[in-house]
């Protein structure tokens, strides 16, 4: 027996050192982060396995064949009225200004305040796209356009104007998030480049026209009025599109990746749920993703306001007229025009050939524009400042155009309209929002060649930087896509060939990190229905993490998780509840300051409606726990220990679980309370109940549990029956000897 100062010897006699236990923590952490930078390396597939590489060419007659033209001349409508709109604004900003007397800085803002609004309106409806017809929610969207669109012409002062803008740029969130998802789902993944790039030539063809008409609309109407009317006249044909958009067709989502990767499509016509939350959580671990909108919300602090700065100086320093303006904005948009039919097919081409390569393209293009913008400001003339301003607005638009081939080509296909809501939030919010209040309040203190120079050289460098580094990350993801698809087609025929006998719960290739740290490492288990099954392991095996990743408190940045056969991984919490996936946690579990019957009362909220149902579970809950029953009017903080597990245990079956998830059920209790605890899960057992738990002693795992699953520096090293765990020294004793830390 040793003394409370001397260390505790190992079985073979030998008292480790503080530094030698240092050595070994420094060795398990070298390890962990070897293992983690091995797994982001990873490049599962070969290129040609990666969805649209490596097969035959596809012309754009075909592909547009394929999904049928109505969806795409559309679509490409619509995204051309907003371009005219946005267009409209652009080029009457300074008419606008002197109409309702602002100052630069207040009508910058305004003139990008449709950015923040679209991040109003992006969140909901890329909810709402991953989970109902596309067609409905681009038909409704288009509506309220049109009607904002004619309210910004018919606002009698700044405030309602303004008011106009929030309607137009909730409405705008369609495009940006909806449009792109169902283009997606519509059309072949081999023309995607070309399909972006002639959408937004049809919508930069009336956007280089517009500057000309909008210039001459208001000319014609002539007085301070003038530029009421191209927006009174842009809302009737808006609505006339918004109302046929309603007839577009619904496609199978995903399709095309399926097809190209499995050869075939599956069918999901029941998806779960998918929660904002969790949907961003992984939509963040997509490297190429993340990555792409860093850039451009980089690029966004000029990319969306530079033309109303371009036009303030054009007005200010040169004394351009609108017309003029106009006629400079439409060559600017013709240009971008003439570049755009030959980088989407190079795109297509060079995806088709090496992924890397056309995102990296996107790069290459950008970086231009940081030499350009600043001799473009210091041009002496003011034709000579328009004209300086193409090329860099031909390079930067053309490589915004081919940013959504590139996001859906790696976005799990249930989550592409939250996948561009998520985009959306960085580029338009981040970028476009905080570029025009940044450059606004830097045009009023100095002027807008001030506020660009500031702006715009350093955000454009780093945005071309960030696109080119994007490249390698681009094979990873597109292979994790297909591993993905691969393990549904497996579970879609093992549905097929036995659908009777489907577990309740499955883990699979699972990947868990909290932050840049990686805990679990393709962790994969089944549980079928009525079985007991424990987790055991080391510590900080990640025993722990799994729970919270199964009950939805943790999202993981690959595999899945399902119920009945059905992917929960982007599943809310609450949502898994009513679905009836409940989590014991370790530690206190209770309302300290509640009587037991308080307790109880809160878990049964569920059943506040039911009043039948309620009193079912707390005779139930109560005949399991006769000592609770006896103190319900004792508060939970004065219980023992062994009864606050009882009470915290009570509080979760009141719930009527389908599956219950426990975490450390023996720690830190006396072993007479653990036999109350075991009779408790062995009368569940025969309940029919599924449970999971993390256990840290093996006797106990072994007394309750069918199956057991060892987890070892969050990797599965044994799953099989309880039994033989406790047969393998090498595994039983890692056991016995460790403390949870997972």
């Amino acid at each position: 027996m040793t003394t409370p100062s001397e260390p505790a010897a190992h079985d073979d006699g030998v008292v480790p050192s503080a530094a030698g236990l240092a050595a070994g923590l420094i060795e398990a952490e070298a390890d962990r982060q070897a293992r983690q930078a091995e797994s982001r390396r990873e490049v599962l597939f070969a290129d040609e396995l990666l969805p649209g590489v490596g097969g035959a060419p596809v012309t754009l007659r075909q592909g547009l064949l394929a999904g049928g033209s109505t969806t795409f001349l559309t679509l490409a409508t619509l995204a051309a009225l907003d371009e005219l709109e946005s267009a409209a604004l652009t080029i009457l900003a300074p008419d606008i200004r002197d109409a309702f007397g602002l100052s630069d800085g207040v009508i910058v803002f305004i003139s990008a305040a449709s950015g923040a609004f679209l991040i109003l309106g992006a969140l909901p409806m890329g909810w709402l796209a991953d989970r109902f017809r596309r067609s409905r929610i681009i038909g409704w969207a288009g509506v309220m356009f049109a009607a904002m669109v004619l309210a910004s012409g018919l606002a009698a002062n700044a405030l309602l104007f303004f008011l106009a803008r929030f309607g137009v740029g909730v409405a705008k969130a369609s495009t940006n998030t909806v449009h792109g998802s169902l283009l997606a789902d519509s059309y072949p993944i081999e023309v995607r480049g070309r399909m972006s790039a002639v959408g937004y030539s049809s919508a930069r063809s009336v956007a280089a026209l517009s500057p000309l008409v909008v210039a001459g609309i208001a000319a014609l109407a002539g007085g301070a009025d003038g530029w009421r009317w191209p927006f009174l006249i842009l809302g009737l044909p808006s609505v006339a599109v918004a109302i046929w958009a309603f007839r577009l067709p619904e496609p199978r989502r995903g399709q095309y990746e399926m097809k190209s990767v499995l050869g075939e499509t599956v069918e999901d016509d029941r998806p779960m749920p998918i929660s904002v939350e969790a949907a961003f959580a992984r939509l963040v671990r997509v490297r190429t993703m993340k990555t792409v909108i860093l850039a451009f919300s980089a690029l966004g602090f000029t990319l969306f306001t530079g033309g109303t700065l371009s036009n303030l100086w054009a007005d200010d320093h040169f004394h351009m007229s609108t017309f003029e303006r106009g006629v400079w904005g439409s060559v600017s948009g013709v240009a971008v025009l003439a570049l755009l039919p030959f980088v989407g097919p190079h795109y297509d081409r060079l995806y088709r050939h090496d992924p890397s390569r056309a995102v990296a393209l996107l790069g290459y293009l950008l970086l231009p524009s940081a030499v350009l913008i600043p001799v473009q400001w210091y041009m002496p003339t003011g034709w000579a400042f328009m004209l300086l301003a193409i090329p860099g607005g031909m390079l930067g638009s053309v490589a915004f155009a081919m940013t959504a081939p590139i996001i859906t080509s790696v976005v799990p296909y249930r989550l592409r309209g939250l996948g561009a809501a998520l985009g959306s939030l960085y580029i338009f919010f981040f970028g476009a929002t905080g570029g025009a209040l940044v450059s606004g309040l830097i045009s009023d203190a100095y002027n807008p060649r001030v506020a660009i120079l500031v702006l715009a050289v350093p955000a454009t460098a780093l945005g071309g930087f960030l696109m080119v580094r994007s490249a390698r990350f681009i094979r990873n993801d597109l292979s994790l896509v297909v591993r993905e698809l691969r393990e549904e087609l497996a579970e879609a025929e093992r549905r097929r060939q036995d659908p009777e006998h489907i577990p309740l719960l499955q883990v699979n290739d699972i990947d868990f990190s909290y932050g840049h740290v990686q805990v679990l490492f393709d962790v994969a288990f089944e549980v079928r229905r009525g079985e007991t099954l424990a987790l055991l392991g080391t510590n900080g095996a990640g025993k722990s993490t799994i729970l919270k990743v199964v009950c939805g408190l943790g999202t993981p940045s690959r595999g899945v998780v399902r119920l009945n056969g059905r992917a929960i991984t982007y599943v809310a919490p609450e949502q898994r509840g009513r679905y009836g996936i409940h989590l014991l946690p370790g530690g206190k579990g209770v309302f300290a300051d509640m009587t037991v019957r308080e307790n109880l009362e809160m878990a049964a909220f569920r059943f506040r409606g039911d009043t039948r149902r309620r009193q079912e579970r707390f005779a139930y809950v109560l005949d399991l726990f006769p000592d609770l029953a006896d103190r319900r009017d004792q508060t939970g903080g004065s219980l023992s220990g062994g009864q606050q597990q009882m009470l915290a245990l009570a509080m979760v079956l009141m719930h009527d679980p389908e599956v219950l998830l426990i975490d450390e059920l023996s720690l830190g209790l006396a072993p007479v309370v653990v036999q109350d605890l075991l009779a408790v899960i062995e009368r569940l057992k025969a309940d029919g109940l599924t449970i999971v738990v993390v256990e840290q002693s093996l006797n106990i795992a072994l007394a309750i549990a069918d199956r057991a699953v060892f987890l070892e520096k969050g990797q599965v090293r044994f799953t099989g029956p309880a039994r033989e765990l406790a047969e393998r020294d090498d595994l039983a004793r890692a056991v016995f000897l460790g403390r949870e830390g997972g």
